[in-house]
């Protein structure tokens, strides 16, 4: 029978070691967390060490990623590829034992954890997913997607606000699977939470629709146990187990004191605490019998086998069902993807409608959602405005029972919900979608207006960093939403958003370029995607055949980023353009009506569409030359600030470096600027400062 104790001891002595090798991290959490956690990963865990990507796999989150210890122990003594080495390396260059945890870094990590709330909140979009593509996949006697998502959570977790946004959520869903673990040791940083803190946690959880489970002994590994054994036969509740625990548990000076949280407890202290655990190892030094103890890669091999044998039945009964859930856990698109996404561009250009870039973003959501139905959509209760509803994507709703409710698509199939609406929940509905794209099946795309990105903001840059493909749809993209004015008009939000590496950023002109815009959204299997749509009506540009030739990705020009739109030739003059006009979304129709302008002043210019300046910039020179060429002025034009137009040249910008007006949008354009005269008297200005 494993000794739980010397299991726990394991973990403590681990993080004690690491953290004062490293002279930095926090040993507090890891060394108060590790009865919790030799009873969830001893004896409840469903996982395999020898596979962390196995697709039935239960999903573990440390959502107090600062205690990142705690899991790398756990890992390298359950038998992941995490040797000891690396636990010395703690916190070191290049290491896989970062400061807090990181997906893609570490085998067996499911998440990138630190900025507090969000783990959990990832965690319910993990456990949705599982929850759906159960509905979805699973068949009577064919239980194949069947895992529970676990949590472990502090204090920290639990006081930012999007805890309160993520875990209204999961009790409305019903999320039966999805447990948490909340290290209740009442301190912080800056010490004891109580002045601070005094919410009433598990009535805030009972009334969100949770099961709780309160006062939890979290150093008695049995009841912690008893807790999941019992959390596991809920149907229709998400669990709160509350573990009642000392931070720096077993550290004679240090423990329930907020010097155990961020700094190695040092040497002395070290040797007392030993002392007191009855661990008198050397430091990096675990005894076998713990490891033996600790060893889940035989039990992991076993059930991963045991899945494999019910899978091959599974496939046995529905060949195209097991295909089909396979391709949606690797991520791959369909095989008729880049038709469909031909079909859409060259239908929109077909069109050549008149309409608001936010309403053909949901013309080419009809046809890619048909297309794909691992697309779960959603708005932060704003559908009816971002346009992020199809006929393919009926809302998602539960019964009482906790069921997903399924209802008639557009070809008559009973199919679940694949539109969310998340409330007034931007931060929440972010990381939610992160944790979805985590946890695999499904590609989420969520909408609100672009001046709220600011509520989104972490959540969206951690999909960046963690290379996730979430999509977000921003509509109301400029002072173009007219009367709502300043709180609401975008200013510095395109500019702000293309500074985050790795998120492509896209402000498309028309129905033509939003149509790519998504396909390459759809595309980015390692980067989310910012869709900036407008609310006013955008008139069709017209296009060059060689914009719209397929290339080899079944795409056209545009995808590039950048592309020539119009020649000065195109509006009359048959010389080489003098000047050229850089625009975005809605702006690419001042700057034809400038061209057209200047033309009778026998000034030849180049307009270039830019719907996306992050694609654009990875482009080869030779592209980015042909678009811009060398020695001629250019001038760029955009309803937001400036900055960041001047690396591309610029000598001048049309631009608005000053919050909005609360008026009509034809009169903010007039008084910003935004007009054809304007632009046209600006190229002009550049010409004669040239010469």
């Amino acid at each position: 029978m494993a000794n739980t104790q010397q299991m726990a001891s394991a973990i403590r002595a681990l993080a004690m070691d690491a953290v004062q090798l490293a002279n930095s991290g926090h040993p507090g959490a890891p060394m108060g967390m590790a009865d919790m956690a030799t009873a969830l990963w001893g004896q409840h865990l469903q996982h395999n060490p020898s596979n962390p990507h196995w697709m039935n796999r239960d999903r573990f989150v440390l959502s107090n990623g600062h205690g990142s210890m705690l899991i790398y122990a756990l890992l390298h003594l359950s038998g992941y590829k995490l040797p000891m080495g690396e636990l010395k390396n703690f916190r070191q260059l290049h290491s896989k034992t970062a400061g807090h945890p990181e997906v893609g870094i570490t085998p067996g990590i499911e998440t990138t954890t630190g900025p507090l709330g969000q783990g959990i909140t990832n965690a319910v979009g993990m456990a949705l997913a599982e929850k759906l593509l159960a509905k979805e996949f699973n068949r009577e006697g064919h239980a194949v997607v069947d895992h529970h998502t676990y949590v472990f959570m502090g204090d920290g977790c639990l006081m930012e606000g999007i805890s309160h946004e993520a875990c209204a959520l999961a009790g409305a869903w019903k999320l039966n699977k999805l447990i948490a673990l909340y290290d209740d040791n009442g301190i912080s940083i800056d010490g004891q939470v109580a002045p601070w803190f005094i919410d009433n946690t598990p009535q805030r959880f009972a009334a969100y629709g949770w099961n709780v489970i309160d006062a939890v002994n979290g150093h008695d590994a049995a009841a912690v146990s008893q807790a999941i054994a019992s959390a596991k036969q809920s149907s229709t509740q998400p669990t709160l187990i509350v573990c009642k625990t000392s931070i720096g548990k077993g550290s004679p000076n240090r423990a329930n004191t907020a010097k155990a949280h961020g700094e190695p407890l040092g040497a002395e202290e070290i040797k007392l605490t030993r002392e007191a655990i009855g661990w008198s190892h050397a430091p990096f030094t675990i005894p076998k019998e713990v490891y033996a103890d600790w060893d889940a890669k035989e039990a992991g091999r076993a059930r991963e086998k045991a899945w494999d044998t019910a899978f091959a039945a599974y496939q046995s009964a529905y060949p195209a069902l097991a295909k089909e859930l396979l391709r949606r856990m690797k991520g791959d698109l369909p095989k008729n993807f880049v038709q469909t996404a031909v079909d859409t561009v060259i239908a929109a250009h077909t069109k050549s409608e008149t309409v608001a870039s936010r309403k053909a973003s949901q013309l080419a959501l009809e046809a890619f959602t048909a297309a794909l139905p691992e697309m779960l959509g959603g708005s932060a209760d704003l559908t009816g405005s971002n346009l992020t509803n199809t006929k393919s994507t009926p809302n998602l709703r539960f019964d009482a029972q906790g069921h997903v409710i399924q209802t008639a698509d557009a070809q008559g199939h009973l199919v679940g919900g694949r539109h969310i609406n998340y409330g007034v929940r931007e931060f929440g509905m972010a990381a939610i979608m992160n944790g979805v794209a985590l946890h695999g099946g499904f590609i989420p795309y969520g909408g609100t207006f672009l001046t709220f990105s600011d509520y989104s903001r972490n959540a969206i840059r951690m999909a960046a960093l963690m290379k996730q493909r979430v999509i977000h749809v921003f509509t109301h993209d400029s002072i173009g939403l007219g009367e709502d004015g300043p709180t609401h008009q975008s200013i510095e939000h395109a500019a702000s958003l293309r500074l985050i590496p790795n998120l492509d950023v896209w402000r498309p002109g028309d129905t033509a370029e939003t149509a790519v815009a998504w396909t390459v959204a759809l595309q980015n299997k390692t980067k989310p995607t910012a869709l900036l749509l407008s609310r006013q009506n955008i008139t069709y540009a017209p296009k060059a055949e060689s914009a719209l030739a397929p290339n080899a990705c079944g795409l056209d020009a545009i995808s590039k980023g950048a592309y020539v739109l119009a020649e000065p030739s195109e509006v009359g003059l048959k010389k080489k353009a003098q000047a050229v006009l850089i625009a975005t979304g809605s702006e690419v129709q001042l700057a034809l009506q400038a061209q057209t302008l200047l033309a009778t002043r026998k000034i030849a210019v180049r307009v270039v569409s830019m719907p996306s300046n992050t694609t654009f910039d990875h482009q080869t020179p030779a592209y980015k030359a042909s678009v811009l060429p060398e020695g001629i002025p250019r001038i760029a034009v955009e309803m937001g600030v400036t900055e960041g137009w001047w690396k591309y040249g610029c000598c001048a910008v049309v631009g608005i470096d000053t919050y909005g007006e609360s008026a009509p949008a034809p009169v903010l354009f007039k008084h910003f600027g935004f007009t054809p005269e304007n632009v046209a008297d600006t190229v002009e200005a550049a010409l004669r400062a040239k010469r």
